[in-house]
């Protein structure tokens, strides 16, 4: 079997993840703790992050785990917008390996912007993150990596402007892109989150679950996400050996050249199509058609925003029977921020929307302990129930 053949089938496997693709096993039991803290988006300010760990008891000034058997759930967007996301990662990829050895642990859900990360989505990602990735190297590597684009582009009939590209790639960029990709230290990390995280009978996520989407078991959706996470990296590998596409690339520069490879392809005539024609044709389209898949979709669970903005008589009747289904007692999301900057609970207590712009300074978590829950604040904290 050629190495396109072996590409074709595993992306006709992948192809059955969508918005109706099959059932998986049971949700995985997670372990059952004294208490669960749960906390929303951080976006690069580790400053906000690392003063509501320490409000909750997790972590002391020296940012040690003190914990205990506590989890800590964190539900995504680690990354962009704040000045420190680096730093941010490499706390918690720490405190995650504290944590398990002091009884505790750390458990993180993916975010729409670690799914960003991964697919190239650069639209916010700020200027000290990507110095954040440089060192004394960044230069001469800015400039191998601007001669491999310039004669790609020279293949494509271009010239590409180095002033131009130089400035749409300042130092860090590329090495930013190296630790985000498959065999990256964040890249790998992050491609082993899940959408959902279940502790005890509450589930962890950063959107929610469209209830549209007939989802019927929490690794539905997770192993869902994860084969689309494997697709994407499958055909971005296979652009790259062919020439067609860089390691560095973003999104929108391997859509581009998927799109012009295809009209190419395409424009030989049927007679003359063989079978490897079609079947690069097709891996290529598999790209084009990632605005379906569900980490990416507006109603997938890293977008979805639905439990913010419904009226109580929409989203009630719609929530117990999700609860139901999944046999848990409530949902804990974020991505919306709060206008209030507070917890807000919805739908009878079934829903909890944790997200109250900690890049703002507004950092909380939400305490589950003994069917209890509460948010903490910097100065105070609140029963929910």
């Amino acid at each position: 079997m050629t190495r396109v053949t072996q590409s074709l089938c595993m992306l006709s496997r992948i192809a059955a993840v969508t918005f109706g693709f099959l059932l998986f096993a049971a949700a995985v039991q997670r372990p059952q703790t004294d208490r669960v803290i749960a906390v929303g988006d951080v976006h690069g300010h580790l400053d906000g992050f690392l003063s509501i760990l320490q409000a909750a008891g997790l972590i002391d000034q020296s940012r040690q785990w003190t914990g205990g058997r506590a989890t800590l759930v964190q539900t995504g967007d680690l990354v962009d917008r704040g000045p420190k996301s680096r730093a941010v990662l490499d706390f918690l990829m720490t405190l995650q390996n504290e944590a398990s050895k002091k009884g505790g642990a750390v458990r993180v859900s993916m975010g729409n912007h670690e799914m960003m990360m991964i697919l190239g989505d650069m639209r916010y990602v700020v200027a000290e993150d990507y110095a954040a990735f440089a060192d004394s190297r960044s230069e001469q590597r800015r400039t191998a990596a601007f001669r491999e684009y310039s004669r790609l582009e020279t293949q494509k009939g271009r010239v590409a402007v180095e002033e131009t590209w130089m400035t749409a790639h300042p130092p860090g960029f590329i090495e930013h892109r190296d630790a985000f990709g498959p065999q990256g230290k964040y890249g790998k990390w992050v491609r082993g989150l899940p959408p959902i995280n279940k502790v005890g009978d509450s589930i962890f996520l950063h959107g929610g679950i469209n209830p549209a989407l007939d989802i019927k078991s929490i690794d539905q959706l997770n192993e869902g996400v994860k084969r689309e996470v494997q697709a994407f990296d499958t055909i971005t590998r296979y652009m790259i050996d062919r020439k067609l596409a860089l390691p560095f690339f973003t999104i929108d520069e391997f859509v581009q050249a998927a799109k012009e490879e295809l009209v190419k392809t395409n424009a030989i005539s049927p007679v003359d199509q063989t079978p490897e024609n079609r079947t690069h044709a097709q891996i290529l389209e598999g790209l084009l058609q990632a605005s379906n898949w569900l980490s990416i979709h507006d109603d997938g669970p890293l977008w979805f925003r639905g439990y913010d903005r419904w009226s109580d008589a929409e989203g009630e009747p719609q929530i117990a029977k999700l609860t139901q289904t999944l046999g848990i007692q409530r949902v804990v999301v974020a991505h919306t921020p709060q206008a209030s900057g507070e917890i807000r609970p919805r739908f009878g207590g079934k829903v909890f929307l944790i997200d109250t712009a900690l890049m703002l300074g507004k950092p909380s978590a939400l305490e589950i302990s003994g069917g209890r829950v509460r948010a903490i604040y910097l100065n105070r904290q609140t029963d929910l129930n």
